[in-house]
């Protein structure tokens, strides 16, 4: 085949520890001696670079291209066969997908490709061309399914802003520049650093920029679900008591130390959004939960999550009342829940104090 097509089949292959090499053409320079050699080396540079977007792009645009990447993911991870894991990522996935669709209409040009993937670590990837697995381990570690769409929201944040393509084509570009790649334009060793870049992408993603915007894209897109909107900060809350975030960390998990901005400042981000989605009315900080700086409650430990984890899901209850205008109403009982209008804020759990209580002071604070 031509070597843009093995170019290609290695930039493809590449997301998935599959090493090929390729023999690329030899772009010739005018002048002679030193000049002569860096002109070459330069035009050698710039042709591979427009190249490699190309097929970059090629690969990340078309259905040939998800399809392919879809197959070599799922047979390097293996496809869990649980008809629950698989019924819940179905339901998370397509109600997720219309959230998207409210403030990014063009995932509709290139649906998700999605499977639960046979590994027991807490993790979720989007690779290239919008294919995304989410680990099995995902849906033992979490306690709800608010938390496993927070996670699945920030990959899809990832892969509505092609992050992983920009990080792809940004370490390319330094290695060609910096002349790691000087031997790979006459010869095969460019689709092996290819390779090593693309590998390291397809799980985590390198700019912590990149990181912090999905995390707040994930919030977008809940906002425009039925699911509580302060689970992409209760999720970080539940990091930074695993210790994911810290270098001391011995956990394999979603949020990669190294990789990752402190999972303690992303939850932190997270609850100052969710502030301002208030109206600046309501707060949580050290699992207390404040309204119009006054405290509401502390929520204690339940439901397998620690107090100060629940405290983020009050809190999102609290911020999508005050954004909807529903803190006009009286804060009523109903069903054993706090209601504020016709917005669930908290049902309490054994140890909370006594929602009449709780509503009682919600009326006095408001």
């Amino acid at each position: 085949m031509c070597w843009k097509k093995k170019l290609l089949s290695a930039v493809t292959a590449a997301m998935f520890c599959v090493s090929l090499t390729v023999n690329v053409p030899t772009v010739q320079a005018s002048g002679s001696g030193l000049i002569g050699s860096v002109a070459g080396t330069l035009l050698k540079g710039a042709a591979m670079r427009s190249e490699v977007r190309k097929i970059v792009k090629e690969v990340n645009n078309t259905p040939q291209g998800q399809a392919a990447i879809y197959q070599k993911l799922s047979e390097k991870y293996g496809v869990d066969e649980s008809p629950e894991n698989k019924e819940l990522l179905d339901k998370i996935m397509s109600t997720l997908t219309k959230g998207v669709a409210a403030v990014d209409p063009t995932i509709n040009n290139m649906p998700y490709k999605y499977f639960v993937a046979a590994q027991d670590d807490l993790n979720a990837a989007c690779a290239m061309a919008h294919v995304m697995m989410v680990n099995r381990g995902t849906f033992k570690a979490l306690p709800n399914e608010d938390e496993i769409a927070a996670i699945v929201g920030h990959e899809m944040g990832h892969g509505q802003k092609n992050h992983g393509v920009k990080s792809l084509e940004k370490q390319v570009n330094n290695q060609i520049t910096s002349g790691l790649l000087g031997a790979a334009l006459g010869g095969g060793m460019l689709s092996s650093k290819i390779a090593d870049i693309a590998v390291t992408h397809t799980s985590a993603h390198k700019d912590k920029k990149f990181e912090s915007e999905a995390d707040s894209l994930s919030m977008d897109y809940l906002v425009n679900t039925p699911y509580n909107i302060g689970a992409t900060a209760a999720v970080m809350q539940r990091f930074v008591e695993m210790s994911i975030g810290k270098e001391s960390s011995k956990l394999t998990a979603f949020f990669r130390p190294s990789d990752h901005p402190d999972s303690a400042r992303r939850r932190d981000a997270c609850a100052k959004k969710l502030f301002e989605y208030s109206g600046k009315h309501a707060q949580a900080k050290d699992g207390v939960v404040t309204v119009n700086k006054k405290t509401f409650m502390k929520p204690v430990a339940a439901e397998n999550m620690s107090g100060a984890e629940r405290s983020y899901f009050v809190l999102g209850n609290l911020a999508r009342a005050y954004h909807d205008g529903q803190n006009k109403n009286e804060a009523t009982v109903k069903n054993g829940s706090v209601m504020l209008g016709n917005q669930i804020i908290v049902t309490p759990a054994d140890g909370d104090e006594d929602a009449q209580v709780l509503a009682d002071r919600l009326n006095e604070i408001k």
